[in-house]
């Protein structure tokens, strides 16, 4: 296992942006898909976004397509999170996951689930 540090979170406008890291130690991240969860109160964690161990590939849950980027650089052991036009439903506790997995897309969220490979959690609140 890789272990994931979460930052970036914090307090913003609707219509504001923030930007996630999550660093991850260990010398075996580039083998890893990561991904990004988020947990709001009272709410089961929802997929948000995953991105292969390449880089090459991403996918997106439909409420934050057009909104949020993922991307990651290999080469300091870190996945982001781009979130833009941020809404007050975007509030939550969000996660950074990373699974052994070559599945593509929605595919790969039950290697999350299974590695249970997650950061402590960074809270994204969103004022209206």
């Amino acid at each position: 296992q890789v272990q994931l540090v979460e930052s970036g979170g914090g307090l913003v406008q609707a219509g504001g942006s923030l930007r996630l890291s999550c660093a991850a130690s260990g010398r075996t991240f580039s083998s890893y898909a990561m991904g990004w969860f988020r947990q709001a109160p009272g709410k089961v964690r929802e997929f948000v976004s995953v991105v292969t161990w390449s880089g090459g590939n991403t996918w997106y849950a439909d409420s934050v397509k057009g909104r949020f980027t993922i991307s990651r650089d290999n080469a300091k052991n870190t996945v982001y999170l781009q979130m833009n036009s941020l809404k007050p439903e975007d509030t939550a506790v969000y996660y950074c996951a990373a699974a052994r997995t070559t599945a593509q897309a929605m595919d790969a969220i039950p290697s999350f689930i299974k590695d249970d490979n997650w950061g402590q959690g960074t809270q994204v609140t969103v004022s209206s």
